[in-house]
């Protein structure tokens, strides 16, 4: 056998196992479609990003409009979807659990769910993107004892989660911060997750289950649970005055600290610098100050002792609770966003399909012998 040593390629660090038109980490940023975030993020909203991510192209008004309405068209919940909501989300599970539960549920009420034309699985496509955020808001509103709240099909994604999810109406400032908050986390090259999505559905299994194996993917705490993380470490330390004495005690001790450091970004996650600029204010009118002074010093201090800088789940908690959401929502609406990127990339997986079958670098014997059970 090769002596390959036993840690090389560890995660499939720095292997590239796809070519991919949708993004990429490019210098200092992230690209989507050859646009920066940055510029994508102060001029355009969530659903011309999903038509973007799609389609290649940011649409016009007109292309806007219809590919708003048809994707609005899934916010208002199938009647006999929402007592199977009810029923998962009385269970004790985690809540990403409840939701991979959820989405396969619903996937049972698409006729061509095992449609692999291009046609089918792009209205699958909008159909879920549409109804994820009334499905998450939803099973938030059950664990609560409440019912859902009714869609209002004219608003956008956005405003309608802040508003099914709370059953209270957002200003414009928080429509805009939340939306803006979906175009960061829409889509993020061969992530965990998304590696799922394209190695399920390059199997040629349907739209759905690449979906929820991609749900499964982000329901790690390493992937897709971290932001919630930095709100219990916020709560832990307790207020300003004990942060030093925290980050103190963390890097002396080696322990993480969370939201701090990414795989790729080494000049630090341009996603981070954008929720940190604009959450500010949100966070004031939230009585939210402190601990956006404390998120702060501890970027400050672990970019000035370790060289390790945020990355996007570091103020996106924050944001979140600033928004008045629960921290257990905070994955599942990471995943509302997503599902806009990771359909994007099944769209690809499936126009240029080949199924992943990587090969491992075997470390055991090869001359052993078997003997019969009775002498064994």
């Amino acid at each position: 056998m090769s002596q390959i040593p036993e840690s090389a390629n560890k995660g499939l660090e720095n292997i590239v196992a796809c070519t991919s038109e949708i993004s990429t980490i490019f210098d200092v940023t992230l690209l989507y479609r050859g646009y920066t975030i940055e510029d994508l993020s102060e001029h355009c909203g969530f659903e011309e990003i999903v038509h973007l991510l799609w389609n290649g192209k940011l649409p016009t008004r007109s292309e806007l409009d219809v590919f708003s309405r048809e994707l609005r068209q899934s916010l208002t919940l199938p009647n006999e979807l929402l007592p199977a909501l009810e029923k998962i989300a009385s269970t004790n599970a985690h809540p990403m659990a409840k939701l991979r539960t959820a989405i396969s549920h619903y996937s049972l009420l698409d006729s061509s769910a095992e449609d692999l034309s291009p046609v089918a699985v792009r209205k699958q496509a909008l159909r879920l993107t549409g109804a994820f955020g009334p499905i998450v808001a939803a099973l938030s509103r059950f664990e609560q004892g409440a019912k859902p709240v009714a869609a209002q099909p004219g608003k956008s994604i956005a405003w309608n989660f802040l508003n099914m999810v709370r059953d209270k109406a957002p200003s414009a400032e928080e429509e805009k911060l939340f939306d803006t908050a979906l175009v960061l986390h829409a889509d993020h090259e061969l992530n965990a997750s998304t590696f799922t999505a394209r190695v399920v559905s390059s199997t040629t299994s349907d739209y759905y289950s690449s979906i929820v194996g991609a749900i499964c993917s982000l329901k790690g705490p390493l992937h897709g649970g971290a932001n919630e993380a930095v709100m219990i470490m916020l709560k832990e330390i307790g207020s300003m005055t004990k942060v030093d004495a925290y980050l103190e005690d963390a890097i002396v001790n080696k322990k993480k600290v969370m939201g701090i450091g990414h795989r790729v970004y080494k000049n630090g996650d341009p996603r981070a610098r954008i929720l940190k600029e604009l959450s500010l204010e949100t966070c004031k009118k939230a009585g939210l100050e402190e601990q956006h002074r404390m998120l702060v010093r501890i970027q400050e201090t672990m970019e000035s002792r370790k060289g390790l800088m945020p990355n996007v789940d570091f103020f996106s908690g924050l944001v979140y609770t600033a928004l008045g959401i629960r921290s257990r929502d905070f994955t599942p609406i990471f995943a509302m966003s997503r599902v806009s990127g990771w359909s994007a990339q099944i769209f690809e997986q499936y126009a240029n399909n080949r199924i992943y079958r990587p090969r491992a670098h075997y470390t055991g014997p090869t001359d052993r012998r078997s003997t019969p059970i009775a002498s064994r």
